[in-house]
C-alpha cells in the first residue's frame, strides 16, 4: 500500500483554530459551510469552537486523504491566501499568472474573489496537483 505525504498541517490547523471562532480552521481543512456558519456564529457561540479543539487531528486526516498531494503545497498556499490573498500573492505561487495579476489590481476583485478563494482554495491545489501528477510519466495507476 502506497502512503502519500500529508496535504494539511496538524500545526497549521491548531494555529487557524486560534481564530477558529471565524472559522479559519474549518476553512484550512475544507469546509467551507460550516466555516461560513462559523464565521457569522462565533464558532456557534464558542462552543463549536471549543469541541473543535478535539476534532482537528480527526479534520487533518481526512483532508489529507482527501486532497491530492504534488507541486502547489496547501500550507503554503493558505498562508499565502490569508496575508495577502488580496493581492494575488496565492495565485502567482499555484501558476495562474493572470488572475494574480488581476487580484492585485483590483484588491482581490473587491474582496469578492479573497471569498471565493477562501470556499474553494483546497480544490483548486488538488486540480492542479492532480494535473501535474496525470502529466508524470512515473505515475503509478
Amino acid at each position: 500500500m502506497e502512503t502519500s505525504r500529508p496535504t494539511h498541517s496538524l500545526v497549521v490547523g491548531y494555529v487557524a483554530w486560534l481564530f477558529g471562532f471565524i472559522g479559519a480552521h474549518r476553512f484550512y481543512y475544507g469546509k467551507p459551510v460550516s466555516g461560513t456558519i462559523y464565521f457569522f456564529t462565533l464558532g456557534l457561540f464558542f462552543i463549536g469552537w471549543i469541541v473543535d479543539l478535539f476534532l482537528i487531528p480527526g479534520m487533518d486526516q481526512e483532508a489529507d486523504i482527501r486532497y491530492l498531494p504534488g507541486p502547489v503545497d496547501y500550507n503554503i498556499a493558505w498562508l499565502l491566501l490569508v496575508f495577502l490573498g488580496m493581492f494575488g500573492v496565492h495565485r502567482l505561487y499555484m501558476g495562474k499568472i493572470w488572475t494574480g495579476i488581476l487580484y492585485l489590481l483590483t484588491l482581490g476583485v473587491f474582496g469578492l474573489g479573497y471569498i471565493y478563494d477562501m470556499w474553494t482554495l483546497n480544490d483548486q491545489i488538488t486540480l492542479i496537483n492532480g494535473q501535474a501528477g496525470a502529466a508524470s510519466p512515473f505515475r503509478s495507476f
